[in-house]
């Protein structure tokens, strides 16, 4: 069977980590988060101040040589942009592997905002998004066909079990 690269995508504060860590567990899957990656070249003796590009880099790769020995692999990161977006995509063409993109939202604003103002840093990370600087973050719609998940809808273990139906949908 074809591995599959699952690239999340969404807004901070939308559910992304939590439900693509769900995933990951679920399916016995690879779990790459691209926060932990960049926080870690960040805080090495290089002292890079800017990781981003690094890290989706990073993360592309070590995609690719997962999923080169048959592993699915979940990527969790707001993957905004059509050039991040792109690397995802030749990652899984280099790997021979199918993409599914799973794109995030919470609808309803007002729980939007406040899973941003209230959620608790489980990493080491110094920085944590104000809801200001959410609702300014570029973030491109998608033009590819993406699985959309609205988290406003229902609890974890609902969302997860029906973005489960539509993976299993696309064997």
């Amino acid at each position: 069977m074809q591995p599959k690269l699952m690239a999340f995508s969404g807004l901070p504060g939308t559910g992304k980590t939590t439900l693509a860590r769900a995933l990951a567990k679920r399916l016995g899957a690879l779990y790459l988060r691209i926060d932990t990656i960049e926080e870690a070249i960040k805080h090495s003796e290089l002292k890079v101040t800017g990781a981003e590009d690094a890290g989706y880099l990073a993360a592309c790769d070590l995609a690719v040589d997962n999923l080169r020995i048959g592993l699915d692999v979940v990527t969790d990161c707001v993957n905004p942009i059509a050039l991040s977006r792109a690397m995802f995509q030749a990652a899984a063409g280099k790997a021979e592997a199918a993409l599914v993109n799973i794109e995030v939202i919470c609808s309803d604003e007002m729980e939007h905002r406040r899973r941003v103002e209230h959620r608790h840093r489980t990493d080491k990370s110094e920085y944590q998004p104000d809801w200001e600087a959410v609702i300014r973050r570029e973030y491109e719609p998608w033009q590819e066909d993406v699985i959309r998940v609205d988290t406003a809808q229902e609890d974890s273990q609902g969302q997860l079990d029906k973005l489960l139906t539509r993976l299993e949908a696309l064997k």
